[in-house]
């Protein structure tokens, strides 16, 4: 059985190597991913974030050469969320795509709220990426 996804891009006007490099780092993600994080903060090896919906520990892909930006949520109330989220080169930019999965018990439009959400993180990550600051490779004080 699979689940209803909804996969959202967005063209960047970044090199792939340099927005991975950026993308990357756990600390950039409540930078421009506010509908995952708002806070983000390492606990005894576990990264833990505050969100609109708690706390929750998040696991991230290992650094990679293939622009693979994968993370693992755990909400409080339990479970797993799968996030699979890729940055390939596009040219002299790049393409930052999301697959959205849709939840167990998610109304149509919770859904259509998350995707709307997560647009909204990808336009951030964009605008970022392309003023400059998103071209270094380290966190943003």
């Amino acid at each position: 059985m699979t689940t209803e996804t909804r996969c959202l891009s967005i063209s960047i006007d970044c090199p792939q190597p340099s927005a991975y490099a950026w993308l990357s780092v756990p600390e950039n993600f409540p930078l421009w991913a506010a509908g995952l994080a708002t806070s983000l903060r390492e606990v005894d090896g576990a990264w833990v974030a505050e969100s609109p919906l708690g706390s929750m520990k998040i696991r991230f892909s290992p650094p990679n050469e293939l622009g693979v930006l994968d993370h693992w949520v755990y909400p409080e109330t339990g479970g797993e969320i799968y996030v699979p989220l890729r940055v390939v080169a596009n040219g002299n930019g790049c393409e930052l795509t999301l697959t959205l999965f849709r939840q167990p018990g998610m109304s149509d439009e919770r859904f259509a709220a998350d995707a709307k959400l997560v647009r909204k993180d990808l336009q951030f990550a964009r605008k970022i990426l392309e003023s400059g600051p998103g071209r270094r490779t380290q966190a943003v004080a």
